[in-house]
């Protein structure tokens, strides 16, 4: 997690360093979820600006976002849309994607 300048004005970045298959979660780890993105409202008209960043998000309130985020993913808006297209169609191949990268971030310890 990294924090601006600016902070708590505007959200902190958040990525994950090891490999991860999911529809929120950019090829480079950066996560995507409403509550990490800038106050206002959304240009895209995706999201409500109440679903956005506020200063009174935590540390807690974007992990516990995050670990949501993790055992639902919200496929309709993905940051990787092949892992959304696979969590839709092939949700076996899906989890066993998922299964490789949990083998491989362990073996990282």
């Amino acid at each position: 997690m990294s924090f601006p300048q600016n902070y708590p004005n505007s959200p902190p970045t958040v990525r994950f360093t090891c490999e991860i298959w999911h529809p929120n979660v950019y090829q480079d780890g950066k996560v995507c979820i409403s509550i990490l993105h800038p106050p206002g409202d959304d240009p895209n008209g995706y999201e409500l600006a109440s679903e956005r960043w506020s200063p009174v998000h935590t540390v807690e309130s974007i992990v516990l976002s995050i670990i949501s985020m993790l055992s639902s993913p919200n496929d309709e808006s993905p940051a990787n849309v092949e892992a959304a297209k696979e969590w839709r169609e092939q949700r076996d191949e899906f989890k066993k994607k998922v299964s490789r990268c949990v083998r491989r971030s362990q073996e990282m310890l």
